[in-house]
């Protein structure tokens, strides 16, 4: 906008006349409102009819060093604008460049110019491809070209830059558009536009449409076998694999390493990791430190919490769980488990470390048999740092025939786990075959990325009721609050209703995110962070569950559970008191009564209210917990079926829901 003299020099008697012209107009420059602002301000100088075409004065550049700062600050702005819009793509800097100022730096134009031109159909990213709008604009139907009248100069009145039409075009116009076709039209509009104050999207309404019923998501009935068929079906399939082991086994280590050979880590990261762990006197845990981030954990030199990573193989987008080895941090280990499909179990193959781990009360024991317990079908055992026995045969048959033995009784079956000679420090056979003599002298197998690869996929209830195990629960950069945690069974949607079970809450699902991405649907098996509003994050904690309001997940506390009793020191009783573990939820609870002892092998009744359940034995109990819990029976929902308890920092006995009394 034209700057003019300051009125306080002007001779009015002279000037009087021409200053009417600009009477009401701000002298302030325009230049500061940024792109995203602008798109509010509503310019005559640039409403729709004056920006059709775009200006055909304006030179291409290649460069921005011929324009003023403040036209660099603006170029600036809109790019960045039209980055965020249209996502990763191919189009060059300097066809940006040129657009920007082509259009004026009108950021809605270049998106259309963009989206509209046939060259850059295949520059754009993965985003859907919209025509841009501003974040406040509600879509609205937009009646058929015939039924439209042309604004001409005596059919419309012009009052600063508007168009206002005659009360008779009006009247036609409403005339020609009958409440049906305004009804089909809506279901071709985008069902909701974002709202810059809440975030949430806002309801497309159609005018004449009374008490019509809204057109949702739910009233559509999409297949969630066919909608997870084409979200997912042609990609890589996702894989959630946990790491367990006994403490010092080397886990972390074996996969910091792992992840550097695949490109997950670059060099620079691996000398400040090498560097920084010299200082302390521990090189070797510098592949360790990929997955240790913490400084307790890397002072402690263990795994406390459960560390994730992503990486791909030829068919699989694997998430890896690096769960801890040290028997005070079981919890989180368990919480890990849960979420896996997968395990990999690493043991130490340097002598008397294995005998540790294994046979003298360490965790290799216990953690197997705490993933079967949580439904892992499928094993891979490294048995790492083989190059201290220098790659023994001996050796590595010796635990291969221990742990065979010992994961045939613990319930997997021989097909399904697979044994891999590996060295996480030296990096051999992870993802190329070994290349050391001693160990190519004995062995032709697989390398542990080939293992991993192979692994199946399980299968994803889908079609089921909706169920969310909450993991964790943090405050948001933005309004309201996330959940971290991992779909069950069936599908959640931006938009959806769910309930916070067992205080039955309700809230709305704000957003959604899959391992920091942006999603709009989440399916069963995705480990996913879901955002919610409509409720206080109070009444949120760890070990809720999140499920279908019209399909409620149950909520008892007391329930019967066969359950198979570990190695115990002291028999269970009626009224054994133990520490509860359901997915995440940890709750102290009672058995409160020994209903039926079983045959282990073929579950056959061997006595009706027994006394007291000794170690290896089967047992029909029931459990009462303190307070209700959300949880289902076995036959129902196998994900949300099984319990684990705990007694003095070890678990005892492992079981399966068969009865929810009340």
């Amino acid at each position: 906008m034209a700057r003019h003299r300051d009125i306080r020099n002007m001779d009015y008697e002279d000037e009087y006349d021409g200053y009417d012209d600009i009477y009401g107009h701000s002298i302030d420059d325009d230049y500061y409102i940024s792109p995203s602002n602008r798109q509010f301000i509503y310019n005559r100088e640039t409403s729709r009819d004056a920006r059709l075409e775009p200006a055909d004065d304006i030179p291409e550049v290649d460069t921005i060093d011929e324009l003023s700062d403040t036209d660099r600050v603006r170029l600036e702005s809109c790019l960045d604008e039209i980055k965020n819009t249209l996502g990763p793509s191919k189009v060059s800097r300097g066809e940006l460049i040129n657009l920007v100022l082509r259009h004026n730096y009108n950021v809605e134009l270049v998106i259309n110019a963009i989206l509209e031109d046939p060259k850059y159909q295949n520059k754009i990213g993965d985003k859907e491809k919209v025509p841009f709008m501003p974040p406040s604009t509600v879509v609205e139907p937009v009646p058929p070209p015939t039924k439209v009248v042309a604004s001409t100069a005596t059919a419309t009145n012009v009052v600063k830059g508007f168009n206002v039409p005659q009360k008779d075009e009006e009247t036609s116009v409403k005339r020609a558009e009958t409440p049906q076709k305004v009804f089909d039209l809506k279901l071709i509009a985008t069902p909701r536009s974002p709202s810059p104050a809440s975030g949430r999207g806002t309801p497309v309404s159609a005018p004449g449409e009374g008490d019509e019923p809204k057109v949702g998501r739910r009233e559509q009935k999409v297949d969630p076998e066919a909608q997870f068929k084409k979200e997912r079906g042609h990609g890589k399939e996702n894989l959630y694999m946990v790491v367990i082991g006994h403490v010092d086994a080397g886990k972390s280590t074996l996969m910091g390493r792992l992840l550097y050979e695949l490109g997950q880590v670059n060099k620079k990261t691996m000398h400040k990791y090498e560097q920084d762990s010299k200082k302390v006197g521990k090189q070797s845990f510098m592949y360790a430190w990929v997955l240790d981030e913490t400084g307790e954990e890397r002072n402690r030199g263990i795994t406390m919490d459960v560390g994730r990573h992503l990486f791909e193989t030829k068919t699989k987008h694997v998430t890896l769980l690096d769960a801890p080895g040290h028997k005070d941090f079981i919890p989180n280990m368990i919480s890990g488990a849960a979420q896996a499909d997968v395990g990999l179990l690493v043991v130490d193959a340097t002598r008397g470390e294995f005998e540790t781990g294994f046979d003298l009360g360490g965790q290799t024991r216990e953690h197997a048999l705490l993933v079967r317990s949580l439904g892992v079908t499928q094993l891979a055992v490294a048995i790492n740092k083989l190059d201290t026995v220098s790659w023994s045969k001996e050796r590595f048959d010796e635990i291969v025939q221990k742990l065979k033995s010992f994961l045939k009784q613990a319930g997997f079956k021989e097909n399904d786990v697979t044994f891999v000679p590996c060295s996480g420090l030296t990096g051999q056979n992870l993802i190329k075959p070994p290349t050391e003599n001693e160990l190519l002298e004995w062995y032709s197998g697989p390398c542990l990325i080939e293992v991993i690869d192979k692994f199946r996929s399980p299968l994803r209830p889908v079609s089921r009721p909706f169920r969310f195990t909450v993991n964790d629960v943090f405050k948001s950069t933005g309004s309201g609050f996330c959940v971290d945690g991992r779909v069950e069974t069936g599908v959640v949607n931006i938009g959806d209703k769910v309930m916070v079970c067992p205080s039955r809450d309700q809230a709305v699902v704000k957003s959604l995110a899959i391992d920091e991405s942006p999603k709009t649907i989440a399916f069963a098996g995705d480990q996913a962070t879901i955002t919610l509003s409509g409720i206080e994050i109070q009444n949120v904690s760890i070990g809720n569950i999140l499920c279908d309001p019209n399909q409620p997940i149950p909520v008892a506390s007391k329930f019967e559970a066969r359950i198979v009793v570990f190695n115990v020191a002291i028999p269970i009783t009626k009224g054994y008191s133990v520490v509860l573990h359901h997915q995440s939820l940890v709750e102290p609870a009672v058995i409160s009564k020994l209903m039926l002892q079983l045959n282990k092998s073929t579950g056959e009744v061997q006595k009706k209210h027994p006394r007291f359940l000794g170690k290896n034995s089967s047992a029909i109990v029931e459990i009462t917990v303190s307070k209700p819990i959300a949880l289902e029976v076995y036959s129902e929902c196998k994900e949300l079926g099984r319990v684990m308890l705990r007694v003095g920092g070890v678990t005892i006995a492992a079981g399966l829901i068969t009865r929810i009394i009340l």
